[in-house]
């Protein structure tokens, strides 16, 4: 095991996975294929322009843009045209995927991406049915994306197609190899073949191994969730929901509750797992902080819905 890559090094430290998803209620994903940079939407073959106005334009509406790759070898080419696009929404019981093919990505400037935040259908082309797993290779953002995510990436393609892209950062390179399943918005560390495809395979049903958390749901809110589905064996997208946080002397109480009436408190506390190790190769030594799971209470039967699930 190489101990300068940063994955290594938190693998060896056991950090958890949980609560470790990046925060988005709506995925936008666009192909562009060729080099990413570091600041991958501005240093790209993206027109810089439509990449500062697509960031102003998501700003605070819970829509994150990601760019997407086939698998394989990137000439430094610029676009195909046309370039693919998708836009997920994640809510529990309002989860859905669309596609379409844009000859320009500045047609997408014209979306509506507080609407598109809030889960509104009908914005993008086509309801695609099937699932969509991105797996992050954004080598200039972190070595251990590339070097992990880009063979994996390639091998899971060649058994799923289209199913598959490369895409840019989403949080927790020393986590890799990384990736989203989409639309429901679950991310997963330390991926493999197996896994990676597992995740593909296996319907709607939610895989909690490896799991980071849903990126519908803030950092203490996808622990309690990915707790109370280890706890209840509920693996359906739709039948559970996590409300807001409160915080407590020990931690953070998050009420979670099933679509069939049953609720839970979740206590989620913070503890320090290392006090210094790098977050990213490269990176200057930081403290690792981990959110984990100190109780899960069952508080009985509620009336509340999940999100208008049925």
């Amino acid at each position: 095991m190489d101990m300068s890559r940063c994955s290594a090094v938190a693998e060896v430290l056991g950090e958890p996975l949980a609560g470790t998803a990046a925060t988005a209620r709506s995925w936008l994903c666009v192909e562009q294929p060729g080099p990413w940079g570091r600041d991958a939407l501005s240093a790209s073959h993206l027109d810089p322009g439509v990449a500062a106005e697509l960031g102003r334009l998501t700003a605070g509406t819970g829509v994150r843009v990601v760019l997407i790759r086939r698998p394989g070898s990137h000439p430094d080419r610029h676009r195909p045209v046309p370039q693919r696009v998708y836009l997920a929404h994640t809510a529990p019981g309002r989860t859905w995927l669309e596609r379409a093919s844009v000859h320009d990505p500045k047609e997408l400037l014209d979306l509506d991406f507080a609407a598109a935040g809030a889960g509104t259908r009908g914005l993008l082309g086509s309801v695609s049915a099937d699932p969509l797993l991105l797996v992050c290779t954004n080598g200039r953002r972190d070595v251990c994306c590339a070097v992990l995510g880009r063979p994996l990436a390639a091998e899971l393609a060649g058994s799923h197609g289209d199913a598959v892209w490369e895409c840019t950062h989403i949080g927790g390179h020393r986590l890799s190899p990384t990736a989203v399943l989409l639309p429901t918005g679950y991310s997963y560390g330390r991926l493999d073949a197996v896994s990676g495809a597992r995740l593909l395979e296996g319907g709607a049903a939610v895989v909690t191994e490896g799991c980071r958390g849903r990126s519908t749901w803030p950092v203490v809110g996808q622990v309690a969730e990915l707790a109370v589905r280890e706890s209840t064996g509920v693996d359906c997208p739709d039948a559970v929901e996590v409300g807001a946080a409160v915080e407590s002397p020990g931690g953070w109480v998050v009420p979670v509750w099933h679509e069939d009436g049953r609720s839970w408190r979740v206590l989620v506390t913070q503890r320090t797992v290392a006090e210094s190790r790098p977050a990213s190769c490269g990176a200057a030594p930081t403290p690792a902080v981990a959110f984990e799971v100190g109780s899960v209470t069952a508080v009985g039967a509620t009336h509340r819905s999940v999100s208008g699930a049925r």
